[in-house]
C-alpha cells in the first residue's frame, strides 16, 4: 500500500499540516471577510439616512424603500445628537435574532461570530450597531436580512478552502518529489546494496560506494561499506581457516595411522632384552601414545563428532582418586614434585555421562601438573566438590606458576589457548563443549602466581 511507504507517509503528514495551517488562516479570513461585509451595510445605510437628511424629510415612501433595497437593510436610525434621530424604515419579516456591535473589535469575538454566520438559518434578521463614518452622527442602528451575508461567507469560505486544497496539494508534491531524490532514492539504493552484497558477499564488486550528498545517508553508507569489507574479510578467514581444517584433518588421520604402526614397533622394543632400550621403550611409547591422542582429538573437533553425553548416576570421589593415581604414576622420571588433595564427599554423585567427566577432569588435573613440573619445584593440586543450589560445583586447583596473559585471553579458542609449548590449545575447547553438553558450565576462577583455579558447574538432574 502506498501510504504504507516512506514517500506516502511523507506526502500524507504534509498535506494534513499545510491543511492545518490553512484552517489556522481560514478563521481570521471568514471573520474578517464578515466584519468587511457588515461594515459596508452599514455604510450604505448611512448613505440612506444622509439622502433622507438632505431632502429634509420630504421624500416619497417609494424612494425610501429604494434607499432601504439598495443599502440591503430594513430600517436605519442615525444618532446625530443626543436629542434629534432620523429613522427611515420598512416593514421586518422577522422579529430580530441577535444583536452585534461593530464597535467592538475583539478578535475572539470577531472568529467566533465569523464562523457562527456561516451556520445560520434562513430567514435571520441582525441588528447591527456600529459608529457613523466622516463623524456623521453619535451611533448609527441597521436591522438587515443576514441570508446575503450568509450565502456570500459560505461562497468565499468554500473558495478559501478549495484554494487551500490546492496549495497543500502542490506543496505535498513538491516536497513528495524532494523527499524521493534526496532521502528514498538514497535509502532505496543502500537496500539494494545490502540485497545484492547478501547474494554474493565475496564479491567486491557488490560493495557499496558512498556517494550521496546528505550527511547523515553518506555516513550511513560509510558504515555499511566498513560492515560490508569486515564481513568481507572475515568471510575470507573464515574459507581460510576452513580449508586449512581440512588439511589438518587429512594429515591427522595419515599421521595416526602411522603413530599407530610405529607404537606396534615400539611395543616390540619394549620387550629388548638390552637394558638402556627397555629403560627408553617406555617413553618412547608414552609419546606415541600422546601423539595419536592429538590426532584423535584433532579429527573429533574438526569434524564436531563428540557423542552426546550418555548420562547415569555414580559417585564422583572414586573416578577423581583414580585419576589421581594415574596422574601421580605418570610424573616425570618418577619425581614426585606434585602433592595431589581429594576433598570430594563419599556420598557425592553425578548423573553425568562417566567417560566425559573422566576426560575434562583428567585434561584439568593433568594440565596442571604439567605447569607444576616445567617449574621444577614442588607444587600441590586440588581437587574438590560440593554440592549449591544451583549445581555440583567442582574445583581443581593448583599452587603452579599461573596462565600466560595471552593463554587466559584465548583460553577457550581452538589453537589458540595452548599455556605449554607443543600444544594445541584443544583440551579446554573440548572440555568446555563437554560441560556444556552436560548444561554446565567450565569457567577460569582466578590465574596469578600463587596457582590456577578451575570450575566446573553442572547442573543437578531434572
Amino acid at each position: 500500500m502506498f501510504f504504507r511507504t516512506l514517500s506516502g507517509r511523507f506526502l500524507l503528514l504534509t498535506m494534513i499540516f499545510v491543511l492545518l495551517a490553512e484552517v489556522l488562516i481560514f478563521v481570521p479570513y471568514v471573520a474578517r471577510y464578515r466584519e468587511d461585509y457588515l461594515l459596508t451595510r452599514v455604510e450604505r445605510a448611512q448613505i440612506a439616512s444622509l439622502a433622507l437628511l438632505a431632502s429634509d424629510g420630504q421624500i416619497s415612501d417609494k424612494l425610501a424603500e429604494e434607499l432601504l433595497d439598495t443599502a440591503g437593510v430594513y430600517n436605519v436610525v442615525l444618532r446625530r445628537d443626543a436629542v434629534r434621530e432620523l429613522v427611515l424604515s420598512s416593514p421586518v419579516p422577522a422579529p430580530v435574532s441577535a444583536t452585534y456591535d461593530l464597535r467592538d473589535g475583539s478578535i475572539w469575538p470577531l472568529m467566533r461570530d465569523g464562523l457562527a454566520a456561516l451556520f445560520l438559518p434562513d430567514n435571520t434578521v441582525i441588528r447591527l450597531i456600529g459608529d457613523p463614518v466622516q463623524e456623521a452622527g453619535l451611533l448609527i442602528e441597521v436591522t438587515m436580512n443576514a441570508d446575503p451575508m450568509r450565502d456570500s461567507l459560505q461562497d468565499y469560505a468554500m473558495r478559501i478552502l478549495v484554494l487551500s486544497l490546492i496549495i497543500s496539494v502542490a506543496t505535498a508534491a513538491l516536497l513528495f518529489l524532494a523527499v524521493q531524490r534526496l532521502i528514498v532514492t538514497p535509502i532505496r539504493r543502500v537496500v539494494r546494496s545490502m540485497a545484492t552484497y547478501a547474494k554474493a558477499p565475496e564479491d567486491a564488486r557488490s560493495l557499496i560506494v558512498p556517494d550521496s550528498r546528505v550527511t547523515e545517508l553518506r555516513e550511513a553508507e560509510e558504515a555499511l561499506l566498513h560492515l560490508q569489507e569486515d564481513l568481507m574479510k572475515a568471510l575470507r578467514q573464515k574459507e581460510r581457516l576452513a580449508q586449512l581444517g581440512g588439511a589438518v584433518a587429512r594429515v591427522s588421520h595419515d599421521l595416526r595411522n602411522i603413530l599407530s604402526t610405529a607404537s606396534l614397533l615400539a611395543d616390540r622394543i619394549e620387550r629388548s632384552d638390552d637394558p638402556k632400550v627397555a629403560r627408553a621403550a617406555p617413553k618412547l611409547l608414552n609419546s606415541l601414545s600422546r601423539a595419536i591422542s592429538l590426532c584423535e582429538s584433532t579429527l573429533a573437533f574438526g569434524k564436531a563428532e563428540e557423542p552426546p553425553p550418555r548420562l547415569t548416576q555414580f559417585a564422583l570421589r572414586p573416578m577423581v582418586e583414580d585419576l589421581v593415581e594415574s596422574e601421580t604414576m605418570a610424573t616425570a622420571d618418577g619425581a614426585q614434585l606434585v602433592e595431589f588433595l581429594v576433598d570430594v564427599p563419599p556420598t557425592l554423585s553425578l548423573r553425568a555421562d562417566p567417560e566425559q567427566i573422566h576426560r575434562v577432569l583428567t585434561n584439568l588435573v593433568r594440565n596442571a601438573r604439567q605447569a607444576i613440573e616445567a617449574t621444577g619445584k614442588e607444587g600441590c593440586i586440588e581437587v574438590t566438590a560440593r554440592d549449591a543450589e544451583d549445581g555440583t560445583a567442582i574445583r581443581v586447583i593448583d599452587t603452579g606458576p599461573g596462565l600466560p596473559q595471552r593463554a587466559r585471553e584465548n583460553l577457550f579458542a581452538a589453537f589458540q589457548g595452548g599455556a605449554r609449548k607443543g600444544g594445541t590449545g584443544l583440551g579446554l575447547v573440548i572440555a568446555a563443549e563437554l560441560i556444556r553438553g552436560h548444561g554446565g558450565t567450565l569457567s577460569l576462577e582466578r590465574s596469578d602466581a600463587d596457582g590456577t583455579e578451575f570450575r566446573i558447574l553442572l547442573p543437578h538432574a531434572i
